[in-house]
């Protein structure tokens, strides 16, 4: 930002001033943008936190199929029937549940269970680690 007369000494005309003034505004206004992006901290956080979220999404999903692809047939079998089960004991409960329980009770049961099933990612992330965790520990135990 210095000024730099036509090299020989005389004093710079309005119009190099006006230009020269133009340019230091507009280094100006990027120096200003840059350093409002540095302290946005919110929209810091929130890109951190999708990059976060992405990394963990994938992260399930390459768990989920590493553990399909170990888990023996019979025991994926086993575990659909076992959910087959799981769901007809839970109708079961729901239908005396719905007999039993007064209406705000069943209500609220309605909402949380409406919020589960929106949500299931998670839940589902959760079943498969525990089932991973499970098998390594059976198999550590046979050795």
């Amino acid at each position: 930002m210095t000024i730099n007369p036509q090299d020989n000494g005389s004093t710079p005309t309005p119009e190099e001033l006006r230009e020269q003034v133009e340019g230091t505004h507009e280094e100006l206004g990027h120096t200003v943008e840059a350093l409002a992006a540095k302290a946005d901290v919110k929209a810091q956080a929130q890109t951190k936190a999708a990059q976060v979220k992405s990394q963990v999404q994938d992260k399930a999903a390459q768990a989920v199929h590493l553990a399909q692809d170990k888990t023996p047939e019979p025991v994926r079998e086993k575990a659909a029937q076992t959910k087959e089960q799981i769901a007809q004991v839970a109708a079961a409960v729901a239908d005396k549940f719905q007999e039993k329980a007064p209406d705000p009770v069943r209500e609220k049961a309605y909402q949380v269970a409406e919020s589960v099933r929106g949500n299931r990612g998670p839940l589902i992330a959760g079943v498969v680690a525990l089932a991973v965790l499970v098998l390594v520990r059976r198999k550590r135990r046979g050795r």
